[in-house]
């Protein structure tokens, strides 16, 4: 593509604040006797799986996390050598390369165990085996009923190694939940039939709301996702810094009298006589066409409110009496400092959650530069 087009729309990834919040997030759980994985899935949650990975390392994790078995090779081939943890794939997956690759897998049945031992034995290598257990999610994970026979068929498996068991938590970001102790007791129970098996396992529960609110439950490895990024889960007080922001530019100005109405079913109309500014992103780009007459943008200084709707490919932002020039930056969210909009506010806005928000930057036409070292 060429380099003149990326100024369209693009987003902004600082590595130094994935390492940073990488190491505030190691510290906490270094105090607690845990590692840390850096969970880099869906593309590094739309910042870039490589780049972050990299960066995440130098912040202190030690494991990372991907969801497909595809993610955690996509990361061996781009050189990352750390431990990789990869835990959900569809049943028609090969575990074979992961196995040879040194990527640990995730089982949560008597198939999937039987599936990664099978392969496991046709590569000659011992695979590195994570036994989940459902402690209340109700999604992936070993029903508590089938957990008996599942660690005592791992145990016995002689191609495998079990090297932890796990779970994952379903209100950690709602500190006092009582679910979050259920989920913990049963954790308990699932540990104590494991070793009963024979097995010694490392145990890791905590997200990133458990990491920041529950250092009882880091246990040996806690897993951050979205706290890795900067955005937090429990609360906006924090240490934590967002790492991405998504930018355009102004490419056109016009003024327009009171009484004038703006875009597709002419929802908004001048009150006053005022200079519209054109921004070339739109709904193709990862505005959600639902912010329409709700968002406002950083420009000039300022915030300045969207009129009109969200189209495909641009949006339409009143200026007043300004007339910002043609090329000035225009910054969609980012982190916030100065009071300009963020990843959080578009989601609390349109009823969501900011995990989507960034996850869903990763798009042909938003270019993606870093800052604060390679983006390799």
């Amino acid at each position: 593509m060429n380099a003149d087009l990326h100024r369209r729309a693009e987003v902004l990834i600082d590595l130094d604040a994935i390492r940073h919040n990488i190491a505030l997030l190691a510290e906490r759980a270094a105090a607690s006797g845990a590692a840390t994985m850096a969970v880099v899935k869906a593309d590094g949650y739309g910042h870039g799986a490589v780049p972050v990975a990299r960066a995440a390392v130098d912040g202190g994790a030690t494991w990372l996390g991907t969801c497909s078995l595809a993610e955690a090779l996509d990361l061996r081939a781009a050189g990352v050598t750390v431990r990789l943890l990869s835990w959900l794939d569809s049943d028609d997956v090969d575990f074979a390369p992961g196995i040879e690759q040194g990527v640990d897998l995730a089982a949560s049945s008597m198939g999937e165990l039987s599936r990664i031992a099978a392969a496991a034995s046709r590569t000659g290598a011992r695979a590195r085996v994570h036994l989940k257990i459902d402690t209340g999610l109700n999604r992936n994970g070993c029903p508590p009923e089938s957990w008996p026979q599942l660690v005592k068929a791992a145990a016995a498996e002689s191609d495998v190694d079990v090297v932890a068991i796990w779970s994952h938590l379903a209100c950690a970001d709602e500190p006092g939940h009582p679910s979050i102790d259920l989920q913990a007791a049963r954790f308990d129970t699932a540990y104590s039939q494991a070793r009963e098996a024979g097995l010694n396992p490392l145990r890791h529960l905590a997200n990133s709301a458990a990491t920041l609110t529950r250092p009882d439950l880091h246990f040996d490895l806690v897993r951050p996702g979205i706290a890795g990024y900067g955005l937090n889960p429990v609360s906006t007080d924090d240490d934590l810094r967002p790492a991405m922001t998504f930018r355009s530019t102004v490419v056109l100005t016009k003024r327009i009298a009171a009484g004038e109405s703006v875009s597709y079913g002419h929802t908004w109309t001048a009150s006053r006589d005022t200079t519209l500014a054109l921004v070339p992103a739109g709904y193709a780009d990862g505005v959600p066409r639902t912010l329409s007459g709700r968002m406002s943008v950083w420009l000039g200084g300022m915030r300045r409110p969207v009129v009109g709707r969200v189209c495909m490919d641009q949006i339409v932002v009143d200026c007043g009496d300004d007339e910002p020039p043609v090329g000035a930056d225009v910054v969609l969210f980012g982190a916030g400092a100065e009071g300009g909009p963020t990843a959080r506010e578009w989601a609390d806005t349109i009823g969501t959650i900011d995990y989507e928000i960034v996850t869903g930057m990763y798009r042909p036409r938003v270019h993606r530069r870093y800052l604060g070292g390679a983006g390799r």
